[in-house]
């Protein structure tokens, strides 16, 4: 005799709770994203500085020397992600003035404590509460500098430039790889090249904690190995957000870039040419010489077969003028060939500021005072300060001893291609070099 529950109706039933359970699933990864976007993921993982002092477990002695997180284990998953996200609110935010585990309590001595020294955890940093107020000149002068970013990018201002008109969907991936992101922050820095990014390089890699020593993230800026700090795989820029997130990446852009706070810092742009030629091409820079100085040295500087490496060159005395990098710079062939090297694009190009409305506008004229005041908004002048300036930099002062022997047909010609620069980002028209 068969039995009641026949076998169809086991399968269908069984389809049914398939279908049910896709359902659910599907469901409950649009609820999480709908809340995500609505809530903000400002603290993407759990531990964030806006909910406290973080701890960190002493090294074991003996432990190997420095080593470096690999980026594999950086990324992680996207489904890792969400589960973090998802705890971050079934736990809850810990109290900034709750007590850190490894901080003896009140009453007990050390010898009282039952841990054991190797598993005790010790407040990372100190913590202070911010009272003094920001002087009303430092907001007047962001706000001054932001509109006039406003005022330019709008579609009725004068000023024209390529892709002042796209949108943020419009920008390739690999035009997005200057802006670092730190989760733990909340933070969003786009770097330009030769305008102090070593330095906020290092804040970003102690901010992040994307490099460890003896298990330890670093605390000081200035202790981050020199050879390490624009080793990409140390910062998670936008560009690899294809990878972790795939075909949410966009998505998640834009939620980063309306919830966390985005900063950069610029330049005059002629006075950053010349440091970049100072740097890139007066130096000895294998690199440098033999991917772009052979090539003025050959269309420019009358040198048919150059020397094959720099060394050799500069042992004879040959390397090209500060008039050669000009004429490749005014090239159209230099262009069409590939895209300008970081250190000589447009400050435009590398951070997009009609497509990213950014929350403060660094210059390296004024880089004492905005670091600081920067660190303040990002509550972390606590966590890292701003190492010192560099007192051997390139200054405004020194350009018309450098533009001297470039043609004044030239000089126009040049400012026309920085022009968006020097408008976007509130530097005068260099007038006395643009009259014969």
């Amino acid at each position: 005799m068969e039995h009641p529950l026949s076998k169809p109706d086991k399968m269908g039933k069984s389809r049914l709770f398939r279908i049910f359970l896709i359902l659910g699933s599907v469901f409950m990864i649009l609820l999480i994203i709908i809340y995500w976007d609505d809530v903000g993921a400002t603290h993407f993982y759990l531990h964030t500085t806006i909910s406290g002092p973080h701890s960190s477990r002493l090294p074991p002695e003996g432990h190997a020397a420095s080593k470096q997180k690999s980026e594999e284990d950086r990324d992680g998953s996207f489904l890792s992600d969400i589960d973090a996200f998802v705890n971050q609110f079934l736990e809850g935010t810990p109290d900034p003035t709750e007590q850190v585990r490894g901080e003896t309590p009140p009453g007990e001595t050390h010898n009282q404590s039952s841990e054991k020294p190797e598993e005790r955890f010790v407040p990372r940093r100190e913590w202070k509460i911010h009272l003094t107020p920001i002087a009303i000149e430092k907001k007047q002068r962001q706000d001054s500098r932001k509109q006039m970013i406003h005022d330019l990018c709008s579609s009725n201002s004068s000023l024209d430039f390529p892709g002042k008109n796209r949108t943020f969907d419009d920008i390739p991936n690999k035009e997005l790889d200057h802006l670092i992101v730190d989760d733990r922050h909340g933070i969003i820095y786009c770097y330009v090249p030769k305008v102090a990014c070593t330095n906020w390089k290092r804040i970003m890699i102690v901010l992040s904690e994307s490099l460890l020593v003896d298990g330890v993230p670093y605390q000081d800026p200035l202790d981050v190995p020199a050879e390490l700090i624009h080793n990409s795989s140390l910062h998670f820029t936008f560009n690899k957000f294809w990878k972790r997130y795939g075909k949410f990446s966009r998505h998640l852009m834009k939620i980063k870039l309306k919830k966390y706070t985005k900063f950069l810092f610029v330049r005059d742009p002629f006075v950053r040419l010349i440091s970049a030629y100072r740097n890139k091409l007066e130096q000895v820079n294998e690199d440098f010489y033999k991917r772009f100085a052979v090539i003025m040295l050959k269309k420019y500087g009358n040198y048919s077969d150059p020397p094959a490496s720099v060394v050799d060159a500069f042992a004879a005395g040959i390397r090209p003028t500060f008039s050669n990098f000009i004429q490749y710079l005014l090239d159209p062939d230099t262009e069409k060939a590939m895209p300008f090297n970081e250190h000589w694009r447009q400050m435009y190009r590398l951070c997009h500021p009609c497509q990213i409305n950014y929350d403060f506008v660094g210059k390296l004229e004024t880089l004492d005072e905005d670091a600081e005041h920067l660190l303040r908004i990002l509550r972390v002048d606590n966590v890292v300060e701003f190492p010192p300036s560099h007192r051997n930099m390139t200054v405004s002062s020194w350009e018309q001893d450098w533009f001297a022997n470039i043609p004044y047909e030239s000089r126009k010609e040049l400012y026309k291609l920085y022009e968006a620069d020097f408008r976007l980002f509130g530097y005068s028209k260099p007038e006395k070099l643009l009259h014969e």
